[in-house]
């Protein structure tokens, strides 16, 4: 591939961008992704809990009841402010979602290469494009080399197409067709690099003109989601033929219409399950909040439920499991090896080595190794490595999986030429001409470096004369010059993190481009065994069974080409895993894609794989990947349990407001009693359990089954006998409190039962272990809600004008005392049931 010659590297001042990005506004879209407090509001008003509320108040108030008809008003902005408040808090962790996935861009600013956000670009700025990158604004090429760009989001063709520099200049062109010099905002550079100038940004670009569009795309529900509004639909459904029915009842009974349309509202509010689709949406919003807080950025929601059934890791060795911090540790030409470590001078054999590694390297890029080349070179060499005067860059032949390494081709004036070239030790010594014995000994070198955990580059050189460049770089025929050895120590962290994968029931898969004994190596320090590692030249020669059936027994996959994760991630799959997979550059999109969560990483991923992942590991750090797992499943947990109390709640809620009808006794629930029960209900299930600290033992569990619903059968049996023991005994209650005292004053006894019945069915559902574990699990939001529900009932208690709007009356404390002696049997039969499950669970 041909290189254009350099393009001075001095771009904007800093006042000049700031003038032009206060002219021309930020480089951005409209974003129509967050929701206001207006839309909040208005979307939460057309639920028909709060519907239900404002017909009960337009009762009231149509009646000649005015006091309840206002209170219960009141209630509803009470309930719609508690609402505004969780989206609002939701609608803010989304909103640094988006802020912190925001793209990036490197801009040449005041002759510095900066990284900057891309909303920051002006017209104007010098921006350096790689293969990976998302191209941030419509541009002009000014140099290019091996440009190839994915037009397809404007065009439709999903062909890559071929780039042009123009440094002296091109008006702009319409997208499509190759060899144009300009490159489009929200297009993707699949191949080679460049540099150009920015011509258009933001609702000027090419995609701005379409953008609008592009913004108002709404995902659709995920299959939890749809499930879940299939349930509350039902329940509506439900509650709405047994409202109609307990009213016609009620009439047919004598009662009056104020009383039975009452009632009926209450039952319909009863049987109303509204707090799932909160959970569902509260629960994973606040905990991707929180991951981001972690350095782990989730991009898709819908992850966060995976996360707790992921049964195989399967991640990169360079940056991952190891510091990225690449040092050359070793020099070795012709059996002799240098220290690069120590402080003695580089023999000049060596330097001329290194000087050749430099020329098949890029000065300015991302790749650690290369990074690591010209540290030491501007410490052991003159002039830091820089190129002789007169030599320039005019040919690169990139790696592909058939060639693993890195061709450049330099040129001083029309005659000589040079070649330089780094890469793999045995794709080097196929390219050589260097005789049997010098290439046997190099290889064996290799392979003894690579046991002690350093990954090694071959280097080699070509001489030859102008004319035309070869399609394979193997036709100059190079001569071996030596090796490069470089260590990146693995992070400190992972022997810990790789336990906690073992204790979780977690299988850990190396996959590495590295040589096989570097892998088993670095296996080795993280704790992964010493088994034998396959390559990718033996899963090529497998085909789809016969390699699910060899990666059954091995952790580590050596010298693998990045097309080659895909069939890795569908074995695992085929074998019915749900995997985790990470990578950081285009050709992994694909394996990101096909795993059940992918997982790119934030500091030397391209924009391409952060794009095809679910998550993003701002700090690239296995750890942090682990951390997000144990954070999946305690998300997931606390999202079944708050479900569970909910349905468990709903039970004795719906019956109290039944039940005394079909026995004959006074109505039990009114709207307003509903009403209080929703101010405690609501806060807790989105709340309390979204602040519940993980179970002791959840990274001590396997992961969840790969079909296993949140809210399945068994749980959903779980929950309606919680709530049936509760409703039994509160019938018992009502039924006593009836026959001793008058109906306000039994009233209150069975209401007072209901809220003290409910608090037990919270604390009880918080965690798993006994009641003693379940008050040392810190979690200061619950005693909040509980302490809270206590004082308003102690005020409607005391209040005669709030009792008397909630038709009660004080009973005394010795009649009071059997509310809290039924709560007290309540939770000792939770407590009891849970004890039972954990037996049974233990055999």
């Amino acid at each position: 591939m041909r290189r254009e010659a350099a393009a001075p590297r001095e771009g904007l001042s800093s006042e000049d961008a700031a003038s032009r990005l206060a002219r021309d506004g930020p480089n951005r879209l409209p974003d129509a992704g967050g929701r206001g407090w207006r839309r909040i509001l208005a979307d939460a008003a057309r639920e028909p809990m709060y519907l239900l509320l404002a017909g009960a108040a337009v009762l009231y108030l149509a009646l000649g009841e005015p006091r309840e008809g206002v209170f219960l008003l009141g209630m509803v902005v009470l309930m719609l402010c508690m609402t505004l408040f969780q989206e609002g808090r939701t609608e803010h962790a989304l909103q640094a979602l988006r802020d912190l996935s925001s793209p990036t861009a490197l801009v040449w600013r005041d002759g510095l290469a900066r990284r900057l956000p891309a909303s920051a670009l002006v017209e104007g700025d010098l921006v350096e494009l790689a293969e990976g990158d998302r191209v941030p604004a419509d541009a002009l090429l000014l140099e290019e080399a091996g440009l190839l760009v994915d037009e397809s989001l404007l065009t439709g063709e999903s062909v890559p197409v071929g780039k042009h520099a123009a440094p002296q200049g091109s008006p702009p062109a319409v997208p499509g067709g190759a060899g144009l010099p300009w490159v489009y905002s929200g297009t993707l550079v699949v191949q080679g690099h460049g540099l150009a100038r920015v011509g258009a940004t933001g609702v000027r670009s090419e995609i701005g003109r379409i953008g609008a569009t592009l913004g108002a795309i709404v995902p659709p529900p995920s299959r939890l989601q749809r499930e879940t509004a299939a349930l509350a639909r039902r329940f509506a459904v439900l509650g709405a033929i047994v409202s109609a029915a307990l009213v016609a009842l009620l009439l047919v009974r004598g009662s009056g219409w104020l009383q039975a349309l009452l009632a009926g509202i209450a039952l319909s509010m009863s049987m109303l399950p509204e707090e799932f689709p909160v959970i569902l949406t509260v629960f994973p919003a606040i905990g991707a909040w929180r991951l981001a807080r972690s350095r782990v950025l989730t991009r898709r929601l819908a992850a966060i439920e995976i996360l707790g059934s992921t049964s195989v890791l399967c991640v990169d060795k360079t940056g991952t499991l190891t510091e990225n911090q690449m040092a050359v540790a070793a020099l070795w030409r012709d059996g002799v090896v240098h220290d690069a470590r120590a402080e003695a001078p580089m023999p000049a054999a060596h330097g001329e080595l290194l000087e050749h590694a430099l020329r098949a390297s890029r000065q300015l890029g991302s790749d650690p190794m290369e990074a690591a080349l010209w540290r030491l070179a501007s410490a052991a060499l003159p002039g830091g490595g820089a190129p002789p005067a007169g030599w320039t860059l005019v040919q690169e032949y990139g790696l592909t999986p058939q060639r693993l390494a890195l061709v450049h081709g330099w040129a001083r004036g029309e005659d000589a030429l040079l070649v330089a070239a780094k890469g793999a030790p045995e794709t080097i010594a196929a390219m050589c001409r260097s005789g049997a014995a010098r290439t046997v000994a190099a290889l064996d070198a290799a392979a003894t470096m690579g046991t002690a955990g350093l990954r090694v580059l071959a280097v080699a050189r070509a001489r030859a004369d102008a004319g035309g460049w070869p399609a394979d770089p193997a036709a100059f025929g190079f001569e071996l010059l030596g090796l490069v050895a470089l260590a990146d120590p693995l992070r400190p962290d992972i022997p810990a993190a790789m336990a906690a994968c073992r204790e979780a029931g977690l299988r850990v898969v190396m996959v590495t481009g590295d040589h096989p004994e570097t892998a088993r190596a670095i296996a080795r320090q993280a704790g992964l065994g010493d088994g034998e590692a396959v390559t990718g030249e033996q899963i090529a020669a497998l085909d789809d069974d016969a390699l699910a059936h060899r990666l059954a027994g091995v952790n580590v996959c050596a010298r693998i080409a990045p097309q080659q994760k895909l069939r890795i991630v569908q074995a695992y799959q085929r074998n019915g895993a749900v995997v985790a997979m990470t990578g950081d550059g285009v050709n992994d999109a694909p394996a990101l894609r096909a795993a059940n969560v992918g997982v790119a990483m934030g500091r030397r991923g391209t924009d391409v794989a952060r794009e095809a992942a679910e998550l993003t590991l701002l700090d690239d750090r296995f750890a942090s990947l682990v951390d997000a797992i144990a954070a999946g499943r305690r998300i997931y947990g606390n999202m079944r349990k708050s479900m569970c109390y909910v349905m468990a709640m709903h039970v004795p809620i719906a019956g109290m407001a039944l039940l005394p009808v079909l026995l004959g006794w006074p109505v039990m629930l009114y709207p307003l009693h509903i009403v209080f029960l929703e101010l405690v209900i609501d806060p807790a299930c989105s709340l309390a359990f979204e602040n519940e600290p993980a179970e002791a033992d959840a990274m001590r569990r396997p992961p969840r089954g790969r079909e296993e619903a949140l809210f399945g059968r068994d749980a959903m049996l779980d929950a309606l006998l919680q709530g049936l023991w509760v409703l039994a005994l509160l019938g018992v209650l009502t039924g006593w409190a009836l026959h001793q005292l008058p109906e306000p004053q039994a009233r209150a006894v069975a209401f007072t039962g209901l809220v003290l019945c409910n608090l037990a069915l919270l604390l009880s559902n918080r965690q798993r272990v006994h009641i003693g574990g379940v008050l040392r699990a810190a979690n200061p939001v619950f005693w909040t809600i509980a302490g809270a529900a206590l004082l308003l009932l102690a005020a409607v208690l005391a209040v005669p004008q709030a009792a008397a709007m909630l038709r009660l009356a004080p009973p005394a404390p010795l009649q009071l005392a059997g509310a809290g002696l039924a709560a007290a049997l309540a939770l000792a039969g939770l407590e009891l049931r849970k004890a039972l499950a954990a037996r049974r669970g233990g055999r």
